[in-house]
């Protein structure tokens, strides 16, 4: 089935952007003109493609085609790379998944070694980044862990290292004798959302019992940082974030010798490899400078 691709165009803007004015706009036509290009390719594909509302969403089958007018956009974009031909175009866009930490840590260098991108990153844990993969949203991901997606290419990148930290006046107020697993489990801990294993983990590896302390939830790799040096509770740090806190003595490690190392991968689908490879090529330098290696 062969699609048109002004009808392809209008449905990735309308999802990107939210409306169908804004859709407009980008595209230099009237909104009346998306939503008949849109409702001619629903009808082209015999389903709805965009949920109306505030803002407009994607069915599941309206962002799988959406992701394929983008795949084209990079695909198209490596052909005049290619035939060093001049760009008549936007720059073409990638989705990518990624991690919250590798993007406050060491991601962004790599991004803006590329230009001729527009990025559109999405946010989540390494341990689930790669279903963003597996469900066809996304074009390549950071992941952690041997996870391998099927029908793509994987380069591994190094280990994201980091420290169980928190404020001396949180450790003098819970762990004045010693960091225990009774301890442990009393003392606040901070948890970037449900899906955040890594307190957990170092906890298994620390202890043999299970521990469900009281969690912070809270989203954020800076607001991470800063809630350890608030004295809200004990939480996983990237190193490289906290390092300059540890050095002053604003924070501390629970155990002293004891960091999480989270080996990361970047996978991308098999197809859009060659036509990203000026990405994975920037992501495999700036990774061998900024995580650990071996």
């Amino acid at each position: 089935m062969k699609f048109d691709a002004n009808h392809l165009d209008a449905l990735a803007a309308v999802l990107r952007l939210g409306s169908f004015d804004a859709a407009a706009a980008q595209l230099c036509v009237t909104p009346s003109a998306v939503s008949q290009r849109i409702k001619a390719l629903e009808e082209r594909v015999g389903t709805t493609l965009v949920r109306r509302g505030t803002p407009n969403t994607g069915t599941p089958a309206g962002l799988r085609l959406a992701r394929h007018a983008e795949d084209i956009g990079l695909l198209e974009a490596q052909l005049t790379r290619e035939l060093a031909l001049s760009p008549d175009t936007l720059p073409a866009r990638l989705k990518i998944a990624v991690n919250a930490d590798s993007l406050a840590t060491w991601l962004i260098p790599a991004l803006a070694e590329v230009p001729g991108l527009l990025f559109d990153l999405v946010i989540d844990d390494q341990d689930h980044s790669a279903d963003w993969l597996k469900s066809g949203e996304v074009a390549g991901a950071i992941t952690a862990g041997d996870v391998t997606v099927p029908g793509c290419t994987q380069l591994e990148l190094g280990s994201l290292t980091y420290e169980a930290t928190a404020s001396p006046e949180f450790m003098t107020r819970w762990f004045s004798e010693g960091v225990t697993a009774e301890a442990l489990s009393r003392a606040p801990m901070l948890v970037f959302n449900a899906k955040d294993m890594l307190q957990k983990r170092w906890l298994a590896g620390q202890f043999d019992t299970r521990l469900t302390p009281p969690a912070h939830f809270i989203p954020s790799s800076q607001g991470f940082v800063d809630a350890a040096l608030a004295g809200m509770g004990w939480g996983m740090n990237p190193g490289s974030l906290v390092a300059p806190h540890l050095a002053t003595g604003r924070l501390t490690r629970l155990v002293p010798g004891q960091p999480l190392s989270t080996p990361l991968r970047w996978q991308v689908t098999r197809v859009l490899a060659p036509a990203l490879q000026p990405l994975t090529q920037a992501i495999r330098k700036t990774a061998r400078y900024q995580l650990q290696q071996g």
